[in-house]
């Protein structure tokens, strides 16, 4: 596999990032107030979990429009997660040293997650394209053939 092809989403650049994300936001989350134990808190780590679950189901379930979907998921859990960083830092729920990291490997988990919709997007559009230019030169053919 040293040629970079990806046979699972534990391959994914995307998924490795999310992962790491997630594991940081379980260990700032435990700074939170107790008040927010269940709440924030609560929220933060599932919309972090979501992200590579779902980065993970798109790319296992082998569709193109499934796997396009899911990272799109991935992206909006993303930006909920996002959120609830800058709401933590609004209301210095956190301290200031920890979001700023947690806002490095947000923006890097973005960066990456956002490459990967891209290049599927881009994919996806050359697969349609070349299937339709096909289906045009078939029909261009049949239609040369009926006269």
């Amino acid at each position: 596999m040293g040629n970079g092809e990806i046979l699972s989403y534990r391959d994914l650049d995307a998924w490795k990032v999310a992962i790491s994300l997630t594991e940081h936001v379980y260990g700032a989350v435990k700074h939170l107030p107790a008040t927010e134990r269940f709440e924030l808190s609560s929220q933060m780590r599932r919309a972090s979990v979501s992200v590579p679950s779902n980065i993970a189901e798109g790319q296992a379930s082998g569709s193109d429009g499934r796997y396009i979907n899911h990272l799109r998921v991935a992206c909006g859990s993303l930006g909920e997660l996002v959120t609830h960083v800058e709401i933590a830092r609004r209301l210095r729920m956190l301290p200031e040293l920890g979001v700023q990291a947690l806002e490095e490997h947000l923006a890097r988990t973005g960066q990456v997650l956002h490459g990967l919709l891209r290049s599927r997007l881009r994919k996806r559009r050359v697969r349609v394209g070349s299937t339709l230019l096909c289906c045009f030169g078939f029909w261009l053919s049949a239609l040369a053939v009926l006269g």
